[in-house]
Formats: structure tokens, C-alpha cells, sequence
């Protein structure tokens, strides 16, 4: 069972500014060791900087998601349970690969999947206006989806085959 802890806003959406309280609902290592204990949660979800959705500035390219990796260390060494990032999606490289070797096991990029999902159907129909075959229309956003997900899980898999040992804690 997964339960998430701590406020990373409602919805993966392209928002025009963080959801209110994203700073106010950041996990706390007691937090998420109290919450694990009281519900037996297999896997953890806490706020660490993270949020559901990506700001439209972050679409532009001009800003990043950045986690509090000493956070994500001191929730790990409190729960010793698996944790997953919901809401990675426009979160910075580096803080990915850390957040990973601090103990995130799942790391959630759904909304950078169906971002690029879209805007290569969009060029799609855009370059072939007249086709109307969807196997010849979603090659496109196929590939689109295959290039992030090759990307992110060369970055995911060297982030793990860094990390010291293999043990939860």
C-alpha cells in the first residue's frame, strides 16, 4: 500500500504558479515516521519539493522543480520503507539522480510523458493535416514518449547503480 504525506498540490496540470502551501506541507522526517507506523504503508510518497504538475515556466524551460535531498535522506534513515517521488516531472538532473541515491525507489514523470505526448501530436497533425490513419499519426508522440523514457531511465538505473548498497535503510 502507498500513501502520500505532506501537500504537493492536486493535479498534474501545466500551472501558471506553484499550488499555495507547497512550502508549508514539506514532509517532516517525524511526519512520515508517525504516518508509517499509524497506517503500515509499504511505500511512502512525502513532499520534498516536489509537486504534482509542472509550472508553464518550467514548460519554457526557464525553471526547475529542486528537491531538499537532506530531507529525503533524514524521511528514509526515519520511515525504512520504500519511497516514491510523486510530481517529478520538471525537477533538475542532479537533484533526480541525488533523490535516488538518498532512497527514492519510484520516481513519478507523468506529466513530462503527456507533455511530450501532446505536443508531438500536435506537430503531427500539424505537418499531415490530411491523414487520417492513427497508426501513421502516433508514430510521432510513440517516439516522443520513447526519448524521454530512454532518458530518464538511463539517468534512473546510473543514479541506482551508484548508490552504496541495496538495503532500505
Amino acid at each position: 500500500m502507498e500513501g502520500e504525506i505532506g501537500w504537493i498540490g492536486a493535479s498534474s496540470e501545466i500551472h501558471e504558479k506553484a499550488p499555495e502551501g507547497l512550502e508549508r506541507g514539506l514532509t517532516t522526517p517525524e511526519q512520515a515516521r508517525e504516518f508509517v507506523a499509524a497506517t503500515g504503508v509499504d511505500v511512502l510518497a512525502p513532499a520534498v519539493g516536489n509537486m504534482h504538475g509542472l509550472l508553464k515556466s518550467m514548460v519554457r524551460g526557464e525553471s526547475q522543480k529542486r528537491l531538499d535531498i537532506a530531507r529525503i535522506r533524514r524521511i528514509k534513515e526515519a520511515t525504512k520503507v520504500f519511497m516514491t517521488l510523486h510530481g517529478a516531472s520538471g525537477t533538475n538532473q542532479d537533484d533526480l539522480a541525488e533523490a535516488i541515491r538518498a532512497g527514492m525507489n519510484i520516481v513519478h514523470i507523468n506529466t513530462e510523458l503527456r507533455l511530450a505526448w501532446r505536443r508531438a501530436l500536435e506537430s503531427a497533425l500539424a505537418r499531415s493535416p490530411d491523414v487520417l490513419a492513427p497508426y501513421k499519426i502516433l508514430l510521432e508522440p510513440l517516439h516522443a514518449i520513447e526519448t524521454i523514457v530512454g532518458s530518464r531511465l538511463e539517468l534512473f538505473q546510473g543514479s541506482v547503480n551508484r548508490r552504496e548498497g541495496t538495503e532500505l535503510a
